[in-house]
């Protein structure tokens, strides 16, 4: 009899899921049992045990949202908006046959997260975010954080629920420690969702990498992310608030303590081994750099144990060079 998968009321068939489940590191990041005393049986209180045996199924708490996030890595359209594309230059300009194949790979991999809502980085233009809907028609609504750039990388949404609202804050002035002013690298973009009645809030960001590094103006985002944040909280005290994306810093690092300070916004993946968190290899070290962080200020909550990066081969996920990460979450009551 093969085994099912609990999403809320609906039990679907998953054996194949399940091997992928085990390969992506989905199920706790272990495909097998290695001597150690069996786990203790899944349940809405322990959705993903800590090292569960092949043929045992994660289960999502009734009513949970499953949100996750992935810098998809350059997903460039097959067209050369800055004139200087291939080779060396920044911008790609893939074959159409490429592009394809491209959006494929990331579409095989998302649709394995089985998330709800999905927070991407890196996506071009909306060409390259349409690409992924029309091979995933679980998420009919999507929008791109477009900050109007010449060969820009943004951040989109995609959602298997309805958007109601969508904001952004690039335009707002950040202050670094030194006291210079700067703004977003990118969009944060601010979608607010309708989940069956409840109203679910997610933020898509993607910092300044550490290439020609500007550590003040990745601390200025993050401060100000949490201003946001905790603003959106306060005038949605019924929400669930998240935020996810390519943080480009890793825990304890200044900027996620910005996001942090006075408790304002937790990072889920702390329940969970460092060793199991980790999403990018840079010169050899596994870091954790991507990340979804829950407001404590609104109503929603986090299921404790949910959190997972998965990945694929030497770490990435989707054909990217980052792993995906994805959590579960409970809307108020």
């Amino acid at each position: 009899m093969p085994l099912s998968f609990v999403r809320g009321s609906v039990r679907l068939s998953v054996t194949s899921r399940l091997r992928a489940w085990l390969l992506l590191g989905l199920v706790s990041g272990v495909s097998a049992c290695d001597g150690r005393p069996p786990p203790e049986p899944p349940s809405p209180e322990t959705p993903c045990p800590t090292r569960p045996c092949e043929g045992e199924v994660a289960i999502r708490p009734e009513g949970s949202v499953r949100i996750a996030a992935l810098n998809v890595h350059r997903l460039f359209d097959t067209v050369c908006d800055s004139g200087r594309c291939g080779g060396s230059e920044y911008e790609a300009l893939p074959s159409p046959s490429a592009f394809a194949a491209q959006a494929d790979q990331l579409a095989r991999g998302i649709e394995m997260l089985d998330a709800d809502v999905m927070l991407l980085a890196e996506v071009e233009t909306q060409a390259g975010l349409d690409a992924l809907k029309s091979r995933l028609p679980e998420f009919p609504h999507g929008v791109l954080g477009e900050t109007g750039s010449t060969a820009s990388v943004d951040v989109a949404v995609l959602s298997a629920y309805p958007i109601t609202q969508v904001l952004g804050h690039r335009d707002r002035t950040l202050v670094r420690p030194n006291g210079s002013t700067t703004r977003f690298s990118r969009e944060l973009l601010e979608v607010h969702l309708d989940v069956k009645g409840k109203q679910v809030i997610v933020f898509a960001a993607h910092y300044r990498s550490k290439v020609d590094d500007d550590a003040g103006r990745r601390y200025a985002e993050a401060d100000a992310t949490r201003d946001i944040m905790t603003q959106a909280a306060a005038r949605s005290p019924r929400a669930l608030v998240v935020l996810g994306g390519d943080l480009n810093d890793v825990p304890g690092s200044p900027p996620l303590l910005a996001l942090e300070l006075n408790g304002s916004l937790s990072r889920v993946a702390k329940d969970r081994p460092d060793s199991e968190t980790w999403t990018y290899v840079y010169s050899g070290q596994r870091q954790a750099i991507d990340h979804l962080y829950i407001a404590n200020g609104a109503a929603g909550t986090y299921v404790p144990g949910s959190f997972r990066a998965a990945r694929e081969g030497g770490g990435g996920f989707g054909g990217s060079d980052h792993a995906a990460v994805v959590a579960d979450f409970l809307p108020a009551p």
